[in-house]
């Protein structure tokens, strides 16, 4: 049962992966709690929620359902779902537990950041993406029109449980998207990881537990020891968004309705991999086994008809921008990156272009 701890001035908790553990949910309800709030989708619900009414046993519990999908990420169902709360009887004693994917979490940690000024949530992610990045760290949000996240807060949970056998149900798309997440943490910081995916992609794709227990366990110390270090995105967690700056902007101009957020991570990786090796920053060798392992978990669907010009465009709203400075998380080497601003209009467009092609 490997645990990976988070520490940061605003509370401390334990990441557990392990198989099953959604049929312990109950054990880390804090005593004396209020009423608990699950909030998910009905899909997910449909087919993991018997898990966890099973895991939660004699807690009294309501189920909240937000719509999905990711044009859904905004303020107006969580209004409502507030108020539903409230109806309920939920008070500063309540107990959110966000059960979903990457929207459910962010969404979900919103909510119990905001009710009532703050209650406590427990973060148990149901998609590859979301337990090896969305549901742990504490950041959680809504999209604009303008931008994806751009209306959220820091707010750590007060546990997080990842059950790799709820990737069973999981479409193999969304398990795709997830394994991109997975490479960008072997790209960034982790290069033993980054091997394992090169050497054991079948296995990986054919998700034999084994495999995806160890990719799972080390993204999440990985990510775990990266918040801890940093918890604000002040400084070395700044390279988990490697990809995402290109990334929001693609899911931004597409209205948030083509690309899953691992995908559109996938093309920002693309691009991030052709801006730092024609910035001087990485390798051409470093950077051919980039793109080939990126390649390697795709196939990302098609970006017919998107124009390189109008992402550039949608750069300057991204959160990393500051003063007007784009910020791009750039790899250095298998395993390290860094962060860089002031980079030439000219190279940008071009990875863009890259990455389109």
């Amino acid at each position: 049962m490997p645990s990976f701890r988070v520490e940061t001035p605003q509370g401390c908790y334990n990441a557990i992966v392990e198989r099953g553990i959604i049929s312990r949910a109950v054990e880390f309800v804090p005593a004396k709690s209020g009423k608990v709030f699950v909030v998910s989708t009905d899909d997910v619900w449909r087919h993991q929620g018997a898990a966890l009414a099973a895991g939660l046993r004699d807690v009294a519990h309501e189920v909240l359902y937000l719509p999905g999908g990711e044009e859904n990420k905004r303020m107006a169902p969580l209004e409502s779902l507030a108020e539903r709360m409230v109806l309920a009887g939920g008070d500063r004693s309540s107990v959110v537990i966000a059960f979903g994917g990457g929207i459910v979490t962010d969404m979900g940690g919103f909510l119990a950041a905001i009710f009532m000024r703050g209650i406590p949530v427990i973060q148990i992610p149901t998609t590859l993406l979301a337990q090896v990045d969305a549901g742990i760290g504490g950041k959680t949000g809504v999209n604009l029109e303008s931008g994806k996240n751009l209306v959220g807060s820091f707010h750590q949970p007060i546990a997080v449980l990842i059950d790799p056998s709820a990737l069973d149900t999981l479409p193999e798309r969304e398990y795709r998207a997830g394994l991109w997440e997975i490479v960008k943490a072997g790209i960034i910081r982790e290069p033993e990881l980054f091997d394992f995916l090169a050497e054991r992609s079948a296995d990986v794709l054919a998700r034999t537990p084994e495999s995806v227990d160890r990719i799972i366990a080390d993204s999440v110390r990985m990510k775990c020891e990266v918040v801890s270090a940093d918890e604000r995105e002040g400084d070395l967690r700044r390279i988990l968004n490697l990809g995402h700056t290109f990334g929001h902007a693609l899911e931004a101009e597409t209205a948030y309705r083509r690309f899953l957020h691992g995908e559109a991570v996938a093309f920002g990786m693309r691009a991030a991999v052709r801006l730092g090796e024609s910035t001087g920053h990485l390798s051409a060798a470093d950077a051919e086994k980039m793109i080939e392992l990126i390649g390697r978990y795709g196939p990302i669907l098609s970006l017919d008809g998107i124009a390189a010009e109008r992402l550039l465009a949608r750069l300057v709203h991204d959160k990393k921008t500051v003063r007007g400075k784009v910020h791009f998380v750039l790899p250095v080497r298998i395993g390290a990156a860094e962060v860089v601003s002031g980079i030439d209009e000219p190279l940008v467009l071009d990875a863009i272009r890259f990455a389109l092609s």
